[in-house]
């Protein structure tokens, strides 16, 4: 066990408004893939609901912002070594 009870080598994803719905859950751990980009491809495979407008996961990962460890960072090939929380974003009306 790492620090404050995580699990060394997770990582924390927390979803929100169309992240939320898609994935059918507030937020889950999961092992830490190298990059964002690996770990988007792997959520996109493991969740297969939907919004209530019809979009999958994977369609709405492709319009997020992220936040990985409090910083902003959208770029596909930032690792994730180290990270124990990724905040996946969705566009935001009237933001």
């Amino acid at each position: 066990m790492g620090v404050r009870g995580i699990v060394e080598g997770m990582l924390t994803v927390h979803y929100f408004a169309a992240a939320r719905a898609a994935a059918g859950v507030a937020s889950e751990q999961v092992e830490a893939p190298a990059t964002l980009g690996d770990l988007v491809a792997q959520l996109s495979e493991e969740h297969t609901g939907t919004t209530e407008a019809g979009m999958s996961l994977k369609e709405v990962l492709g319009r997020c912002s992220f936040l990985i460890d409090g910083a902003g960072n959208t770029a596909m090939d930032s690792p994730l070594a180290g990270v124990t929380r990724v905040d996946v974003l969705p566009p935001f009306a009237g933001g």
